[in-house]
């Protein structure tokens, strides 16, 4: 990646993501493997009268600590990183992954040991201005079968970086956004249709939330929390799902009032039932986001891109975001996509809003 460009993406996540101002102190946290985009965003913090508070990430530490640490070390919260999280005013959080399966080779109960261990800082966060990013690395490019150069060109053309005025285009997206976040914010009852997906659930009441690439970038999506009782039927991923280093496949569930009583996987179905049996809170909704952005159009296994993709629904299990007004906790927040754009179609409070993967209101 060139300085110019780091530094273009630097500018962007501190002018309009954060809005970072004179005085501010903004913690960057990511792998040594984005120092590019580290060293620009340090620059760009400093340049504008702020306070930047650097905080790397050691893979290679990270997993002999959990291979090797008593669970009471697992369970353990440096105060300090508390006091970070507390003293900073924002946060980048830059994900450059260079082995993205590293985690698979953990026991998920102790990874969910360590998990639940953070949930202190999650709740700090939520307060805080944020935003997430992900640097192209030769992990990300092999998972989405690409070369490091044409997926280093996916991420710069999904965050409008070869744009002349990339945040410009993001509120022109944001604006788009705004006129669904209207409709839906007068719905009910949401039914989503799908290969292998018939699920209904109400949002009543719920607050949607316009995701702009403030937050998340790139972004691109709308999202708010179900009632927690609501969703019966049942979901099928269409993609594998992504995480921990694991890759899962061929997700169905079965929810009754709210809850999952059952769940399959072709593959990966052990880690699938760890992760549900993780809290109370796992087995039940906690997000339901509709891809808007159809300038990310392919699957790449980062969920990040993945559930921007314009035509597709995700759905997460376990802990809600507050802002819409959901209530759901849990340790567990784990998007699952269901793909709408070759047969699928939204249905609102009886009328059909959206058919393979196109909108028909906005």
């Amino acid at each position: 990646m060139t300085d110019a460009l780091a530094d273009r993406w630097a500018d962007l996540l501190t002018d309009y993501c954060l809005r970072v101002v004179p005085g501010e102190t903004i913690l960057i946290g990511s792998e040594l493997d984005a120092w590019p985009l580290i060293a620009a965003c340090y620059k760009a913090v400093t340049l504008r009268g702020a306070y930047p508070l650097v905080r790397p990430d050691f893979p290679e530490l990270s997993e002999f600590t959990l291979r090797h640490a008593t669970e009471e070390q697992l369970a353990f919260l440096p105060p300090s990183t508390i006091h970070d999280t507390q003293v900073a005013d924002g946060r980048i959080r830059i994900s450059a992954e260079a082995d993205t399966r590293a985690l698979s080779r953990i026991d998920p109960k102790r990874q969910a040991i360590a998990d639940r261990a953070r949930g202190p800082l999650r709740k700090i966060v939520r307060d805080k201005r944020w935003v997430l990013t992900q640097y192209p690395t030769s992990g990300y490019a092999a998972d989405a079968g690409m070369s490091l150069d044409d997926y280093e060109a996916y991420a710069v053309s999904a965050m409008f970086l070869d744009k002349p005025d990339p945040a410009a285009e993001w509120r022109a997206l944001g604006d788009r956004q705004a006129g669904l976040v209207s409709f839906m914010s007068g719905v009910k009852t949401v039914r989503i249709e799908a290969e292998g997906t018939d699920l209904t659930l109400s949002v009543a009441r719920r607050t949607w939330i316009n995701s702009d690439g403030r937050r998340n970038m790139p972004s691109g999506e709308i999202f708010t929390g179900p009632i927690e009782a609501s969703a019966t039927g049942r979901l099928r991923c269409g993609f594998p799902v992504c995480r921990d280093g694991r890759e899962i496949v061929g997700i169905t569930l079965e929810f009754d009032a709210g809850k999952v009583t059952s769940a399959h996987a072709e593959e990966g179905e052990d880690y699938l039932l760890s992760m549900l049996d993780l809290d109370p809170g796992a087995r039940r909704l906690g997000e339901l986001g509709i891809g808007l952005n159809y300038g990310i159009g392919r699957f790449t296994g980062s969920i990040l891109y993945d559930e921007k993709i314009g035509g597709t629904i995700h759905l997460a299990l376990g802990q809600s975001y507050p802002e819409t007004g959901g209530v759901n906790e849990s340790a567990l927040h784990w998007d699952l996509i269901v793909d709408t754009r070759a047969d699928g179609r939204i249905t609102a409070d009886g009328a059909v809003v959206m058919e393979n993967g196109r909108w028909l209101v906005g």
